[in-house]
């Protein structure tokens, strides 16, 4: 059909092929013995074959020897890459191409095992090596691979699916041909395996043909995911799949039938294009002696026109019923697999997987014709096995399976997490303890149920078997199913096992012994403020002194007339003094008032707080560790302990502690007792453990020691599991329910004693103090508000200047000549009458006295002339500080000298 179509639209080319066809029979030897009769005796320059995996290795050798391309539309295992045979161009998809579409299918629902299931032979193991490589890049383990023949009897397959249905993992990845698939799947179906809770995923070695399986197939694959090739709707297809009804009637067209399609085709485009190069063998014969007979290799033919062919094939390029055809690496690539669902009806799409996209529910196109995903990385609702559409968890533990052996350490101290004892009755295993009550809880929320039973990490006359080290190797070894406990996640140990989510809190610090250092000396008055403080509250004295003084000098005429010493007494007692009482006197300057009002408000917040704290630490118990911070054990070199068994032994030596140094406890009660010893009687000064201990041992202690600086990192206590075990998700979220909630709180309080914890067992590396810092800001404001005021001051003075230089002018010339100045100075001791009226000696007494009730704005000096104007006549003149008469300098009205 394909020749013919193409050459029905191409009749100008010169050339024309001409099919031989040999039938292989469906076996390996058929293929070979047809090959060879092909090239040997119709010398074929191309073979259009073979028809499965099984067949193509000696096909491949065949054609590489004799130089004829082997073009292949059905051998997709990726096992013939390994033969690196420039003559085999596959023209369909590689097995592999699908097994990341697997991947994404297991990562979207989190199954963490899978068991793969396939046929053993060239075509089922050529795909496992990818399965691998892919489920390691999203940490999928595959627990066990089920190899089953082709020759295998239904009892046989009956038998391995038995052995699959007691272990725990229920994600099976099966790979093989319809033919033993569907037997596959009959058998699972009848013992069971089709139910709730198994998930079933088919590669498109049965998902491309599944137009060949009758309805009582689809039955017992209902609920199976499949992974399938997929073709767009071009016409080119569309057309193909029209002629091909009219021939064959209701038989569906499969993918194959398609490669084998397009194949046709690019061998007849390769054919013209070397359409000048001759089509011929170069045969060689052999001598051959009467003792050697020979083989049908040895005058095997090599086809001159190969390399040509092989060239045109690489290049050729065109769109075929399949898809774009285009070789790279010697076959086509898979770029889009659909994904289906196979129910009782037939196979319905969930969704489809894009290189470089993933997941996507469903394609379109644009308008340039390319397809895009315009949906979430997630598929469409799928009916499971068992008619669900819950998504199954991957996993369950058969009802036949053995209980998990669940390894606990045996210690002799910190016994309220982990605690071994005997039954007196029964000499049975006893295990208490808050790890232990954690677990159980844990295990009874679990959605499933999952047997286990405790065994104790110990020699047989009760002794511990080893550090917990040793007891999570043995846990990677297989011994045990797991190890419960107060078991500290660590990197090392990760390497091993899988943890859960820590249950404790994490950290390591450091504990030392503390002691009163109550305030005590002469000097202690001192104390409460540090040395800044004191500074800066001098500074702020003399500042504000220095303020006083500027405006009470423009102000006050007494202070002006004062000596330099005793201004500034009375400047700094004043600022002083307002520590302890207010002033009666009030200043003569508004501007004075108003700093003294905000200083005040400053010195009651200092002197409350001065006083608060010096209380405290004349009366208060001060506990301070005896060591401030861990580099300081480290420079004084006193001993350390740890406890016994702990990995805090390997951290202190990597910080560098020598190990004569460090010491072992086993209890809180050996802990307390090394510190009442001290490092000089073979005793510790501190301590360095878990916060776990620690707030145990402190729930005891805690008016006697402290935590100090620095906390050292750690992941606190958790449940330790082999590699890859699904349980260890499943714990983790419980865990969380049970840390965020309050069923913690419950079991906390059961075991570590009941007593309180110390509020705050950290304290600081120095007393508390009042520093400059906790009054920046009411310094700063008392500093703003006199700067305000000064300027406010300078702005005043300014003003009245130039109004006294507004009175002080000259007048201008009138009409009463009177008023002029005497051409020559008079004498200070004379008073000169002008022309008019004398002054009766009655009037004068007058005058005077109410010249000295008047207040008169004294200015900027300290004698000041002052004219009264008594009449119009008669001007009297009179200093008032120094109660002389003096000349008389200018005239002003009475009017305007204020009341004194």
């Amino acid at each position: 059909m394909s020749l013919s179509e193409f050459y029905n639209t191409h009749n100008g080319f010169k050339t024309r092929i001409v099919l031989n066809i040999r039938d292989s029979k469906r076996t390996v030897v058929g293929a070979a013995a047809s090959a060879l009769y092909l090239i040997k005796k119709r010398e074929v320059v191309a073979i259009i074959g073979p028809g499965n995996s099984m067949q193509a290795p000696f096909l491949i050798n065949l054609g590489n020897q004799s130089q004829v391309p082997i073009i292949s539309f059905s051998a997709s295992s990726p096992v013939l890459d390994s033969l690196r045979s420039p003559y085999f161009i596959r023209a369909t998809h590689d097995d592999s191409s699908q097994v990341h579409a697997i991947s994404a299918i297991i990562a979207s629902f989190r199954w963490r095992e899978v068991v793969p299931i396939y046929v053993d032979n060239e075509f089922g193991e050529g795909i496992l090596p990818y399965l691998v490589d892919a489920f390691q890049e999203i940490n999928v383990r595959i627990r066990y691979r089920s190899p089953i023949s082709v020759h295998s009897s239904d009892d046989q397959v009956k038998k391995e699916l038995y052995k699959l249905m007691t272990m725990p993992t229920r994600v099976f990845i099966v790979h093989m041909l319809p033919d033993l698939g569907l037997r596959l799947f009959s058998i699972a179906k009848e013992i069971g395996m089709m139910t709730k809770g198994y998930v079933w995923i088919v590669t498109n070695g049965i998902a491309d043909l599944m137009s060949l399986m009758g309805q009582s197939s689809l039955e017992n694959m209902h609920g199976v995911l499949g992974v399938k090739t997929y073709f767009s709707r071009s016409k080119e297809l569309m057309y193909l799949e029209t002629r091909w009804l009219k021939r064959f009637g209701g038989e569906e067209l499969n993918n194959f039938e398609c490669w084998a399609y397009d194949a046709a085709t690019a061998l007849a485009m390769s054919i013209e294009e070397i359409s000048n190069v001759h089509m011929s063998f170069n045969k060689t014969k052999t001598n051959t002696s009467r003792e050697d007979i020979g083989t049908d290799l040895d005058d095997l033919g090599v086809a001159l026109s190969g390399p040509k062919i092989l060239q045109a094939l690489t290049t050729v390029s065109f769109k075929g019923v399949a898809g774009r055809f285009q070789l790279k690496n010697g076959k086509l690539e898979a770029k889009t697999f659909k994904i289906v669902n196979i129910e009782e009806s037939g196979e319905r799409t969930v969704g489809f997987w894009k290189s470089k996209v993933g997941l996507v529910k469903s394609l379109r196109v644009n308008q340039t014709g390319i397809k895009i995903s315009h949906s979430s990385h997630r598929l469409r609702p799928i009916i499971w096995p068992g008619d669900t559409i819950f998504v199954p968890k991957g996993w369950e533990f058969p009802t036949n399976a053995k209980k998990l052996r669940i390894a606990v350490p045996k210690k002799d101290g910190f016994k309220h997490f982990v605690e071994v004892t005997k039954d007196a009755n029964t000499n049975a295993p006893m295990i208490t303890g808050l790890s232990i009550d954690v677990f159980d809880t844990a295990m009874r929320q679990m959605p499933y149920a999952v047997p286990y039973e405790y065994i104790p990490f110990e020699t047989p006359d009760g002794k511990a078997r080893g550090s917990y080290d040793e007891m999570v190797y043995h846990v990677f070894l297989g011994e045990f199913d797991g190890a419960v406990g107060d078991t500290t996640i660590l990197a090392n140990r990760s390497a091993y096992v899988d943890f859960a989510l820590p249950y404790s809190e994490t950290g390591i610090v450091v504990v030392v012994p503390v002691k009163d250092e109550r305030e005590k000396g002469k000097w202690v008055f001192l104390k409460p403020l540090t040395k800044e403080l004191w500074f800066l509250t001098a500074a702020s004295f003399l500042y504000i002194g220095i303020m006083v003084w500027i405006f009470e000098y423009q102000e006050n005429g007494d202070f002006r007339g004062q000596g330099i010493i005793d201004k500034i007494s009375n400047v700094f007692y004043f600022s002083f003094s307002t520590l302890f009482f207010a002033h009666m006197r009030p200043s003569e300057s508004i501007f004075t008032r108003v700093l003294v009002v905000v200083w005040c408000f400053v010195l009651l917040i200092l002197t409350q707080s001065y006083t608060a704290t010096l209380t405290s630490m004349l009366t208060v118990q001060e506990l301070r560790p005896t060591v401030r911070h861990m580099d300081d054990l480290r420079k004084s070199g006193v001993n350390i302990g740890y406890q016994t068994g702990s990995f805090t032994f390997e951290r202190l030596k990597q910080m560098g502690y020598k190990e004569s140094r460090l010491k072992t406890y086993d209890t809180p009660q050996e802990m307390h007792e090394l510190f009442l010893k001290t490092s000089s009687n073979g005793g510790i000064d501190a301590a360095f453990d878990e916060v776990a201990y620690v707030k145990l041992f402190m729930a005891k202690y805690c008016s006697k020691y402290s935590i100090i600086e620095p906390t050292f990192k750690a992941d606190g206590f958790g449940f330790a599991f082999p590699l890859g075990s699904p349980l260890v998700p499943d714990i983790s979220r419980q865990i969380l329910n049970i840390t965020e909630g309050e069923t913690m709180k419950a079991i906390e309080k059961k075991w570590l004693l009941g007593e309180k914890y110390c509020l705050d067992s950290t304290t600081s590396d120095s007393p508390i103090r009042l520093d400059h810092h906790s009054f920046e800001a009411l310094f700063t404001i008392v500093f703003v508000v006199s700067m305000l005021l000064l300027l406010a001051m300078l702005v005043s003075r300014r003003y009245r200047k130039r109004k006294r230089g507004e009175i002080n002018a000259p007048p201008s010339p009138s009409r009463d000549d009177n008023m002029r100045a005497p051409t020559s100075p008079p004498n200070d001791d004379q008073v000169h009458e002008p022309p008019g009226p004398a002054l009766n000696e009655a009037d004068a007494p007058d005058a005077q006295d109410q010249l000295l009730n008047d207040e008169v704005n004294v200015g900027d000096r300290n004698e000041v002339d002052i004219i009264v104007e008594v009449d119009p006549t008669l001007v009297h003149r009179r200093n008032l500080i120094t109660s002389k008469t003096i000349p008389t300098r200018r005239a002003v009205p009475f009017s305007r000298i204020k009341s004194s």
